[in-house]
């Protein structure tokens, strides 16, 4: 019998990635395990998957499953891309804080970062940097990619999106979407993914599930083929591409091919939200002195700052991470399986820590 290593009742804040495998996920796995299938996506798994996708998306997409969010969106930007070309992202974008430099070091394109309030680009804050075509000394602005949901926890609507991508495809760019929270985002915005993507303009999208319930399981969508190139060969060069690929298909086909995806985006959101207004609550009451909060919550994180100690206090019981120490700014995550009981519980904590300094 395998031993179980770590204590199960002990739940944190730090990251909707902390939680374990959705047990539709795990059997789906369980069910793609018996007997032989062919390797590198010559599989019915993977087969099955580009028609669960095109029901989301439409005809005449690829989907190219992957390991991990960070290969995805590096790959989906390198098809996209000529060696001398340069993605416009907002300075907080998951390419450029969170994925060690990858896009750069191993894709090989410059990240031109611009200031973005809350997340979220405009096509002014576009401009700042959308510039240059043409001068040998400058890499080229070619593509411009956006996180939805951003690292902020905001959502871009699609009109947002739309607007952006009528003002990057003006300017002979391209638009890329990091949807490593794709599913999140659908569920605040109340929009089938379609609506917001390919509808709205979008080129090529990485469509996330590890954050929502797989075991590690990505994908990079094209929804328009005109605008990528190169990633059955990208996916191999960039070690991204599965010999058992079938058992990445099976975990998003478990997800999308009904409504899990959804259902587990929703609650995350949900127990945000019961966290939000219950803090939101006690600090109208006067009863959380010093709590403050910095984005408004809008998919399955809440952004707030603290005083001084209170959030290393707070970790002795909640694992959480500083978004800003400096500030005492802090992100405290949802997942699919946060419970009532774990928002009442951290509560509770946030509570007793704020009234005991």
């Amino acid at each position: 019998m395998t031993e179980q290593l770590h204590d199960t009742s002990i739940r944190g804040f730090a990251s909707d990635n902390y939680s374990g495998v959705h047990p539709e996920v795990l059997a789906a796995i369980a069910a793609a395990n018996d007997g032989h299938q062919g390797a590198y996506g010559q599989d019915v798994y993977t087969e099955r998957l580009q028609q669960v996708f095109a029901r989301h998306f439409g005809e005449g997409i690829e989907v190219f499953p992957v390991f991990n969010g960070t290969g995805a969106n590096v790959m989906g930007l390198q098809s996209m891309l000529p060696r001398w070309g340069a993605v416009i992202c907002a300075s907080t974008a998951h390419i450029n804080s969170d994925e060690g430099g990858a896009p750069e070091r191993v894709g090989g394109m410059k990240l031109l970062t611009v200031p973005a309030p809350h997340g979220k680009l405009t096509p002014e804050l576009i401009d700042r940097e959308a510039w240059g075509w043409g001068d040998e000394h400058r890499a080229q602005p070619l593509v411009v990619s956006i996180t939805q949901i951003t690292e902020l926890g905001t959502a871009y609507t699609a009109a947002e999106v739309r607007e952006i991508a009528d003002h990057v495809h003006a300017r002979g760019m391209k638009l890329h979407m990091d949807g490593a929270r794709l599913a999140n985002a659908a569920a605040s915005l109340d929009l089938p993914l379609k609506a917001f993507t390919r509808d709205a303009g979008v080129d090529v999208v990485s469509v996330g599930g590890t954050k929502n319930g797989a075991l590690g399981a990505e994908a990079i969508v094209v929804l328009n083929t005109e605008a990528s190139e190169g990633l059955t060969y990208l996916r191999k060069l960039n070690m991204q591409l599965a010999s058992k690929m079938r058992f990445i298909s099976a975990q998003l086909i478990a997800l999308y091919e009904g409504e899990l995806w959804l259902e587990n985006a929703r609650h995350a959101n949900d127990m945000a939200r019961r966290l939000r207004d219950a803090l939101d609550a006690g600090v109208t009451a006067g009863e959380l002195p010093g709590l403050g909060f910095t984005q408004q919550t809008e998919s399955n994180g809440v952004f707030a700052t603290l005083p001084p100690g209170v959030a290393d206090r707070l970790r002795e019981r909640f694992r959480f991470y500083d978004l800003d120490a400096a500030r005492g700014e802090v992100r405290w995550m949802c997942s699919y399986d946060t419970s009532e009981a774990d928002i009442d519980a951290f509560v509770a904590g946030i509570r007793e820590e704020l009234t005991r300094r």
